[in-house]
């Protein structure tokens, strides 16, 4: 079961949105709360690339999340067969 999530305007200094796991098996639904300078700069960037909010964050966020596991994939080569030349 997947809910469809949505991002909303809250007030004049506080916005809120809602991000979902891409993965369509098993979704889990995450609310932010952020200011909404952040939050019209996200829907800038958001709209240069012609996304909702919502998935600008989830991409950004799966970015990240594969830069950190790169990284640590790294670290761990480097510990077992010692820094490259």
């Amino acid at each position: 079961m997947t809910n469809a999530p949505t991002s909303s305007r809250c007030g004049p200094a506080t916005s809120a949105a809602s991000a979902a796991s891409t993965d369509r098996r098993d979704s889990t639904v995450l609310s932010l709360r952020m200011d909404s300078v952040l939050f019209d700069r996200l829907s800038q960037h958001a709209a240069k690339r012609g996304m909702s909010v919502q998935d600008y964050v989830v991409r950004t966020l799966i970015r990240d999340d594969f830069d950190e596991r790169f990284k640590t994939a790294v670290d761990e080569t480097e510990r077992f067969y010692g820094p490259s030349a």
